[in-house]
């Protein structure tokens, strides 16, 4: 993320923004809640006839959709411009057909960003990962999703000091 990006990147203007993104806006998803923090994000797939498969269920790419760039604007915004931040790699298990609206809550608890600023402190690479259970209305999990981020900070922000400690 960018300077000029980091100014207005506020949990409100995402959810806006994402909610009017044509690949969102376009699948059904829509974004319902980001905590001020960053930390908690929910996420809604509609049943509409254009998204539904040939056997009239939700179509499996509207779901991974879903939970395409969640993680990674989640941590953008909790770690700001000091880190990259992509979506490295990522797999989908459909366990039951979605007959309904679906739901994705995404959660990164403060274990996961303590284990994010140990492992990139010198500025090496971390692959967290993350697993995500898309829920119909009655709550039963239609497809679990795995996703695995790479985080890294950004030369600029890498402490030296601790980097030549590490290697004495």
């Amino acid at each position: 993320m960018n300077k000029q990006l980091a100014k207005i990147y506020k949990p409100n203007i995402v959810k806006f923004a994402l909610n009017i993104w044509p690949p969102f806006w376009g699948s059904g998803i829509r974004i319902a809640h980001i905590s001020p923090d960053f930390r908690v994000v929910k996420t809604i797939l509609k049943l509409r006839w254009w998204n539904k498969n040939a056997n009239r269920t939700q179509y499996g790419g509207s779901i991974f959709s879903l939970t395409d760039p969640v993680y990674s604007l989640m941590l953008m915004g909790i770690l700001g411009e000091r880190y990259y931040v992509w979506d490295k790699e990522a797999s989908i298990n459909f366990i039951k057909p979605g007959q309904s609206d679906l739901y994705a809550d995404f959660e990164i608890s403060q274990g996961q960003l303590d284990d994010i600023y140990r492992q990139t402190q010198l500025g090496e690479k971390c692959f967290p990962e993350f697993i995500i259970h898309v829920k119909d209305k009655q709550g039963n999990v239609v497809s679990e999703i795995q996703r695995t981020l790479y985080v890294r900070k950004k030369p600029q922000f890498r402490d030296d000091d601790e980097a030549l400690k590490a290697e004495c």
